[in-house]
């Protein structure tokens, strides 16, 4: 029974550690740095798929499965039988949760930059933006797309 619930801890806390993809969530490392700004064109935006599976659900699991199993009894052949069994399990469960909970929709733009320079930014769902937007591209790791405040003062 300890086994299963440690298991379930190490699922909620891989289910934690997926990387925020809002171009509004900077690091504390961003904070202070100075960035080079680019100002473009949105010309193709889509919906994607972004997978953030770093493989640390197996791994865990493994890892988990393996200390549950070990304690079956019966002698040391049962306890290594309960070991390697219970390390497959623990890898295949862990490496589907981290699946589970590391799949999260974003946008991809394509963006011709005032200089003719064509790039292509992933990011979050959040702000979306649509073809013929006028953005500002933030170099950086990571690399953001954000609405050009430029825009909305013009006459």
């Amino acid at each position: 029974m300890k086994a299963i619930l440690f298991i379930f801890a190490v699922a909620a806390v891989l289910a934690g550690c997926a990387p925020s993809t809002s171009p509004s969530t900077y690091s504390v490392g961003s904070v202070g740095q100075v960035n080079r700004s680019v100002a473009g064109t949105v010309i193709s935006a889509r919906v994607i798929q972004i997978d953030a599976t770093t493989g640390a659900g197996g791994t865990v699991g493994g890892a988990a499965g393996a200390i549950a199993g070990s304690h079956i009894g019966g002698g040391a052949r049962a306890n290594a039988i309960g070991a390697i069994g219970g390390a497959v399990a623990g890898a295949i469960v862990g490496s589907a949760i981290e699946h589970s909970g590391s799949q999260s929709e974003g946008m991809e733009y394509v963006i011709t930059t005032d200089n003719g320079t064509l790039m292509t930014v992933v990011q979050g769902m959040e702000p979306v933006f649509k073809e013929g937007d006028k953005v500002l591209i933030l170099y950086g790791s990571p690399a953001r797309v954000i609405n050009d405040p430029r825009q909305s003062k013009q006459p």
